[in-house]
């Protein structure tokens, strides 16, 4: 088994435990608006795929119109921007990981669809203690995963090939973006997808806890 030198991690779902302040936000909009709400675990399968995408999702298949998915859209972004840390935290396990390969000198990415000015708030108030960089969420002008430019554009930053470094997430879309961008696929089983979706699209090697993703790093 190859040793990787660098780590490109998911966020929601892989670092934090965002799914009941996303499944909340999301219901209070709909419920305003007059629409259906969902259970909070539906949302394990919405999410993964950008705000859009998950507008998109959760409204009803009539209701899907672009006038409609913009002003939920929107909603939603506001309701998120004061509410985001009611219940989120850091998944069991992460700190000392984090810490961990801090002491290394592992270099450490997020890579997340979530909007990027979300993404950079939420870790500079989660992970400011562990210096991860960069920290990429979506950015207008570039593809979302799994489209593999972000996750390449990491690897030109650190002056490393792709093939040196480790991708963990916990949906397809990140297996994906892996597979598409030449590094390792590490599925995270603790989040928000199952063992078998992570397989379908290509974990190249599943773990149960953040601490056994040290045994696919090379030695400090």
């Amino acid at each position: 088994m190859n040793k990787y030198s660098a780590v490109i991690f998911d966020m929601d779902g892989t670092l934090l435990d965002t799914l009941d302040d996303l499944g909340d936000c999301m219901n209070r909009v709909l419920h305003e608006e007059g629409f259906p709400i969902h259970p909070i675990e539906a949302y394990r399968h919405f999410v993964g795929n950008g705000m859009a995408k998950l507008v998109e999702r959760v409204l009803p298949q009539d209701a899907r119109d672009e006038a409609t998915k913009a002003k939920i859209r929107e909603r939603m972004t506001q309701e998120y921007r004061r509410h985001w840390a009611d219940k989120t935290d850091l998944y069991p396990g992460i700190a000392s990981l984090l810490e961990e390969l801090k002491r290394r000198g592992c270099r450490r990415a997020i890579l997340s669809n979530k909007p990027h000015a979300f993404t950079t708030v939420i870790a500079e108030h989660y992970f400011a203690a562990w210096s991860l960089d960069p920290v990429f969420g979506a950015r207008d002008g570039v593809p979302g995963k799994p489209d593999p430019a972000a996750a390449l554009e990491i690897c030109r930053k650190w002056r490393l090939n792709p093939e040196e470094v480790l991708y963990i997430g916990d949906t397809n879309t990140d297996m994906q973006t892996a597979h598409r961008a030449g590094m390792f696929a590490l599925g995270a089983c603790w989040g928000f997808r199952s063992r078998e979706e992570l397989k379908q699209y290509g974990a190249q090697a599943l773990i149960e806890e953040p601490q056994q993703m040290l045994d696919y790093l090379n030695n400090p």
